[in-house]
């Protein structure tokens, strides 16, 4: 018997956004304000291989404890 598929996103789904986002943002920052921006790049992207390596970064521990989002490619154990 197979569970039904929960409603909204999958926490990934949501760091994808989230990391589009910030990439844009700091794109245009570093073309309208300063090259200095384009450090956010950096830390979006040293995030993104640290979610692949250990299976978290910062942003999704914060977002799975406040948005309550769970993963679909790393499940919690059972218990």
């Amino acid at each position: 018997m197979s569970c039904p598929p929960r409603a909204g996103w999958p926490l990934e789904r949501a760091l994808f956004a989230l990391a589009g986002t910030m990439t844009l943002l700091s794109a245009l920052l570093a073309a309208l304000v300063s090259p200095w921006f384009l450090l956010l790049t950096v830390f979006v992207g040293a995030n993104q291989w640290l979610y692949v390596v250990a299976g978290a970064c910062p942003a999704s521990l914060i977002l799975g404890r406040l948005l309550h989002l769970r993963s679909a490619v790393y499940p919690e154990p059972r218990a």
